[in-house]
């Protein structure tokens, strides 16, 4: 437990990171609790301090930035063949992103790259049209499948495959989807791809 001299030092310098920053704070109810504020910086009396994404100082207070507010959300406009497709990757492709927060998802490769460590929410839904094929999806991380979705029923005209997971990411941990079976042959028009920070470690 802290003295009441360290206390007071303590209540000074986060009282001067804050007008730093020039925003307003309230203080917790008790020392465990987070300063809360209304502007770009985030003080935090953490007992076991990391250094990840913000500053730490020898009392326990870290500094984090506001920023730290990731999610996206890519979809499939076009319902043409996947030409574009390699048959070596079968990487699944999206054409718009309706949200890119951050902007860590590259639309180009369809593959979104975490920023910083942390346990992220994922979920797809990639549509096949009539073709008598069982399709399987698999969300890849780092390369290694995590989850899969099947649709193969013959008797509808339009199927999909759909998943949702929690995953605890690393920075620079890359996620895509992946055709691992079947083909998207005829049209995959509204398939979507989805995931945001849930909290950072």
């Amino acid at each position: 437990m802290l003295r009441a001299r360290e206390h007071g030092s303590l209540a000074v310098l986060a009282s001067t990171l804050l007008l730093g920053c020039g925003v307003a704070f309230s203080l917790g109810q008790n020392d465990t609790e987070p300063v809360v504020l209304e502007g770009k910086c985030l003080v935090v009396c953490d007992s076991n301090p990391s250094a990840e994404g913000g500053v730490t100082s020898s009392f326990g207070i870290s500094v984090r930035a506001a920023g730290a507010k990731v999610a996206f959300s890519a979809v499939r406009g076009t319902n043409h063949e996947p030409s574009e497709m390699s048959n070596k990757s079968m990487t699944i492709y999206f054409d718009q992103v309706l949200v890119n927060i951050g902007n860590h998802f590259d639309l180009k490769a369809s593959v979104f790259q975490a920023p910083r460590r942390g346990i992220y929410s994922f979920s797809f839904h990639v549509v096949k049209v009539y073709n008598r094929q069982t399709i399987q999806v698999n969300l890849m991380h780092n390369e290694y499948p995590i989850i899969s979705a099947f649709a193969g029923d013959q008797d509808v005209t339009r199927e999909a495959a759909s998943n949702s997971v929690l995953l605890h990411l690393e920075r620079e941990d890359r996620l895509y989807l992946k055709l691992e079976r079947g083909n998207l042959m005829g049209g995959w028009k509204y398939s979507t791809f989805s995931g945001f920070l849930v909290f950072p470690l």
